[in-house]
């Protein structure tokens, strides 16, 4: 398990860096089977252990993998699913955990709901490129044409809260997991708007 200060969704392309030696030991321990754990760190840090961890994680699959010079390596990784943790056990070499897969409930995606999701999420990274250009890396993503992995691409896609992401990751139903996400992309698209709106009012200097 390696436990991050960050939730990956499923079907979430991210890239780390690992430079701790008990991190860089699980790397080389699922070689063969190239996929491990994560969840998301509640308290405390991710380096040196001592952190208070969540019990809802995502399985990643390892993509591509660097050893650079200076001894760490770069590792880019995709979710797959969705997983609970029934317990912690001893975290030598590294964290360990005893867990099973954590399905979403089988309800059809309503298609009225999810278009509405898409709309809200791509509304609030264009307003966001506005006010943090810097923040936002592509505003036309190329989305799948399956729902269930559209509306997980849509709450990695939506800049939100630490919080907001656990509580997302965190629900079964797919179609309350979208109703979530066009309420958090309204409550982010007024802080936006009073943020532009603090830049406009402000006086040339």
């Amino acid at each position: 398990m390696f436990p991050l200060g960050m939730v990956v969704f499923p079907h979430q392309v991210v890239g780390l860096c690992v430079f701790e030696s008990r991190y860089q030991q699980l790397l080389d321990d699922v070689n063969d089977a190239q996929r491990f754990g994560t969840c998301l760190i509640a308290r405390g840090s991710e380096v040196g252990g001592g952190d208070e961890r969540t019990f809802v994680g995502t399985m990643l699959n390892i993509r591509g993998q660097q050893r650079m010079d200076d001894g760490k390596i770069l590792v880019v990784v995709e979710g797959t699913s969705c997983f609970a943790i029934e317990s912690w056990l001893d975290d030598q070499p590294y964290p360990r955990a005893l867990a099973e897969e954590r399905c979403c409930d089988d309800v059809m995606i309503d298609p009225d709901l999810l278009r509405h999701a898409e709309t809200s999420v791509r509304a609030l990274r264009n307003l966001q490129s506005e006010v943090a250009a810097d923040e936002v890396f592509a505003r036309n993503c190329a989305m799948a044409e399956d729902p269930w992995e559209r509306s997980w691409q849509l709450c990695s896609m939506t800049p939100m809260a630490l919080r907001d992401q656990f509580k997302v990751i965190s629900m079964s139903d797919p179609n309350e997991r979208l109703g979530l996400l066009v309420e958090i992309c309204c409550e982010r698209y007024g802080d936006y708007e009073r943020m532009l709106s603090l830049e406009t009012d402000a006086p040339f200097g």
